[in-house]
């Protein structure tokens, strides 16, 4: 974990930087799909030690695999189960230092370590998740999550998700 000089959480992501170039994309382009591509390109960009950074959205009641960057994926989830189910059916963003300790984890890459899923709204709903994975165990600080609120924040303002049922 990165520490300031003061020795308190540093993020290793800029947030402010990611969430301005996914507002300047999204300015050409609003649709989710495009939006949701580059902001995976972006996030896997700018944090170091990643094998996976991306997106799942909400259809028919469930978590579908959208726009990523990393390995292979799994293709759904159930609302409620793993990491990004639990952030959906818990509307808040998970930080999880080990996710071989978290119930109901679900190993769709058994390299994965550690996890931070954020929601992400538009009118009114939870329309999906940003989830950034690491294979290394405690690789995200409280700050890190913020920083990846930030993004998810821009992502919900920038994106059209009238599409998504």
């Amino acid at each position: 974990m990165a520490q300031d000089n003061n020795g308190a959480e540093k993020p290793t992501i800029d947030g402010s930087l990611v969430a301005a170039q996914v507002e300047s994309l999204a300015e050409l382009e609003r649709h989710w799909s495009s939006v949701l591509a580059n902001a995976s390109a972006l996030v896997m960009d700018s944090m170091a030690d990643l094998n996976w950074a991306g997106f799942y959205l909400m259809r028919g009641g469930r978590l579908a695999l959208g726009p990523f960057q990393g390995r292979v994926a799994c293709v759904t989830i159930e609302v409620g189960r793993g990491v990004c189910g639990t952030a959906v059916e818990q509307d808040e963003t998970q930080l999880v230092p080990d996710v071989h300790a978290f119930a109901g984890h679900i190993a769709c890459d058994s390299a994965s370590r550690s996890e931070v899923v954020v929601p992400l709204h538009a009118d009114g709903r939870i329309v999906g998740v940003l989830d950034v994975d690491s294979p290394l165990p405690d690789r995200f600080s409280e700050a890190d999550a913020r920083e990846l609120e930030l993004v998810a924040a821009t992502i919900e303002r920038s994106c059209d998700f009238s599409d998504l049922a």
